[in-house]
């Protein structure tokens, strides 16, 4: 909003999280292919495709390995990094478009299947698979016109259901007990992360929109976690808004 801060960007830019999300988009246009979809990755990284400024000024490491070995090597359906170190955002910060396209997929193998295909061109541990698995899943019964936190309600029981018949490692799926078992909007602020582990960005993300009535508290609450967002000064953020004299969250 203000410029020049991290990236030395001007006001307006937006960040290869947005950019990345336009090739998933624009991927889908004629349908879902993961290579075409990776191939714009590609483009961006190369050309700075859908880059606010024709130009990649961040990637994250992940994803830069990852868009390396298609290169190198050519299409894989799990292309991405396998390890647990390798569980950054960078498949979820992107997902979002995958939600309008699965809406009317009514099976949820197949839709959990895609998910993964898709989270694995760059992120292929379980962890990132199943946070962005959540969080399609939460954004569908979104776009069915289901409020928030029923929206939420409906994501616990539809995963809950799918993940007690699959069989994930127990471990990997209690890291997420806060939010498919507790209710993550009753969560202490102090307590959420908004780092680029996957989980921390998933956790802070769903507690910002269930927190807030509209897009602009929940991307306020989201800028003053900090972390992980362009942090920005809080009274300058409430100035341009014009709301110096509310109390915000966080």
């Amino acid at each position: 909003m203000i410029g020049y801060g991290s990236w030395n960007q001007p006001p307006g830019t937006w960040s290869d999280d947005s950019s990345l999300t336009f090739c998933t988009a624009e991927s889908l246009l004629d349908g879902y292919d993961a290579e075409k979809m990776l191939t714009l990755f590609v483009r961006w990284y190369k050309e700075g495709y859908w880059g606010a400024h024709h130009k990649l000024f961040d990637i994250g490491q992940t994803t830069r390995l990852s868009i390396a070995r298609f290169i190198k090597n050519g299409f894989s359906n799990m292309n991405g990094e396998f390890d647990v170190d390798s569980n950054g955002n960078g498949s979820l910060m992107r997902i979002l478009p995958m939600a309008f396209y699965l809406t009317k997929i009514q099976d949820i193998d197949t839709r959990y299947n895609i998910i993964k295909e898709v989270s694995s061109l760059t992120h292929a541990h379980f962890r990132s698979v199943l946070s962005c698995f959540i969080y399609v899943e939460f954004a569908i019964h979104l776009i069915n016109g289901n409020k928030p936190q029923d929206a939420y309600n409906s994501m616990q029981k539809t995963v809950n259901d799918f993940v007690a018949k699959m069989e994930f490692n127990q471990k990997e799926v209690e890291l997420f007990d806060r939010i498919l078992k507790m209710n993550i909007a009753i969560v202490d602020v102090d307590f959420i992360r908004s780092s680029g582990y996957v989980l921390s960005t998933l956790e802070a993300s769903l507690w910002c929109v269930l927190k807030s009535t509209t897009y602009v508290e929940s991307t306020l609450k989201a800028v003053n976690l900090g972390g992980d967002t362009d942090t920005l000064d809080r009274k300058v953020v409430l100035r341009n808004y014009g709301i110096d004299d509310i109390q915000i969250d966080g």
